[in-house]
């Protein structure tokens, strides 16, 4: 046992909206060139507690510790974008749009607004969400993973440095009822959420059904096409990074990768790398993957690895029975590899979130995105080539990231994390002016100045 937090329940969530409301009410008046100042403060808290943030990342969720790190870095790349507010936030202005009238529109915070966050990246993904709303003048309740509570339990301990106005920021723990109270309560006006598919759906149904801004990010099927013309060397290493990152627990985790035309080469080198990365506890010297984050998870990928098999597919490499000494009793599945699983079976279209590469051969480059086209999730789609076929794919690919000879890598800070189809529910998206827009509502307002009215009438 790592450490004990509280079990909440709707009274949690009670406490925590009529806390946040009240200091709203201070917050959103606060010129936004004084709140800016909180989070440079939070930046440097951050920076100098990265190290310390992210061994509590491995101790919890099982990351290596070059990966803890890595997403606190991309947490504080958010909190440096975010304190571009004062230009971010800007309206729009127009003189004499009749004579004598001027009209023009400004941005106003929304209110209390609450983020649900996913086990996978405990320290990163709250930061798509909370210092955009802090910049914006909105109070904030954060409900984390049930499953890694620490680390944002942490930040937020920190952050009692920074002498936020009361209620400012909250947290709230628990499981379905605390989701179903944030869903529920009428002072809520934005939740974000980042899930699977199944719970993203419910969770964008039922806010938007309480009248409340949805932005539910959902999961993922993603697909890495590699055409003959691939750098071989460059190509194996971002895939096998791509694949087995975070041991595959990731939105942005490459799931399906598809050679185009020969493949002997690349399949070979895939399969050694595979066999080369080292699996164990995330504070080792030369670890590159973790564990699962439970024994469910362990349970449910190897039923899908044997679902694979069961539907004709071929193991090149098998990752299953993983003994780890010192760890036996950890979640551990090393890097697997399934070879030619049916483009029209149940796993060719079902999130693994675990790590596994479905690898699949294809003739033609049209056969390749037709096939990444007729998939239900549409997060990020990928190619590695030497340019001849990469504006097609660009072009026609239906996936809301694109990745070109670079892997499946997040957004950064200042553009928006996309996705489409059933891989995100919503219109606006975290991070970037897509958060500036979600967490502000506009007012247009037009007036005629007095001197001008008496002139005329």
């Amino acid at each position: 046992m790592l450490a004990l937090v509280p079990s909440g329940s709707v009274k949690d969530v009670e406490a925590a909206a009529v806390a946040a409301e009240k200091g709203f009410s201070e917050w959103r008046r606060m010129p936004v060139s004084k709140r800016v100042q909180y989070l440079f403060q939070l930046k440097k808290l951050l920076e100098d507690n990265i190290d310390d943030i992210a061994r509590t990342i491995v101790l919890e969720s099982g990351k290596t510790f070059i990966e803890g790190k890595a997403e606190m870095v991309r947490a504080i790349e958010n909190v440096e974008n975010a304190c571009g507010i004062p230009t971010l936030i800007q309206g729009e202005f127009s003189e004499d749009i009749a004579q004598g009238i001027d009209e023009y529109m400004i941005r106003q915070p929304l209110g209390v607004c609450a983020c649900i966050a996913p086990f996978n990246f405990p320290g990163m993904i709250p930061f798509w969400f909370l210092p955009y709303a802090l910049a914006c003048g909105n109070s904030y309740i954060l409900k984390p993973s049930e499953k890694v509570p620490l680390t944002m339990t942490k930040v937020i301990g920190l952050m009692d440095q920074l002498n936020l106005p009361k209620g400012v920021i909250n947290m709230v723990h628990g499981g379905r009822e605390v989701v179903d109270g944030l869903l529920e309560h009428p002072v809520i006006k934005g939740i974000s959420f980042v899930g699977s598919s199944s719970v993203a759906r419910y969770v964008y149904a039922k806010g938007a059904a309480n009248g409340k801004r949805v932005q539910a990010q959902g999961g993922a099927k993603n697909p890495v096409i590699i055409l003959p013309d691939a750098d071989i060397d460059m190509t194996t290493q971002i895939v096998v990074d791509s694949v087995f990152g975070c041991a595959g627990q990731r939105c942005l985790a490459a799931s399906t990768i598809i050679t185009v035309g020969e493949h002997s080469d690349i399949t070979e080198s895939l399969v050694e790398s595979t066999k080369d990365r080292k699996t164990g506890f995330g504070l080792e010297e030369g670890v590159l993957m973790g564990p699962v984050i439970s024994v469910e998870s362990k349970n449910r990928v190897n039923g899908l690895i044997s679902k694979g098999l069961n539907e004709g597919g071929k193991l090149l490499v098998d990752g299953r029975n993983a003994e780890i000494s010192g760890f036996e009793q950890g979640n551990f599945i090393k890097p697997t590899i399934l070879e030619n699983i049916p483009l029209d079976g149940e796993l060719a279209g079902t999130e693994i979130f675990g790590p596994v590469m479905s690898l699949v051969h294809i003739q033609t480059i049209e056969e390749a995105i037709q096939f990444i086209n007729s998939g239900k999730y549409g997060n990020m789609a990928c190619i590695t080539s030497s340019g001849l076929h990469a504006r097609k794919f660009r072009h026609e690919a239906e996936a809301g990231n694109i990745g070109i000879n670079i892997g499946v890598a997040a957004p950064v800070a200042q553009f928006p994390f996309s996705g489409w189809k059933e891989s995100f529910y919503g219109d606006l998206h975290g991070q970037g002016k897509h958060a500036v827009e979600f967490f502000t509502q506009t007012k247009v307002v037009i007036e005629r100045w007095l001197k001008e009215w008496n002139r005329k009438f």
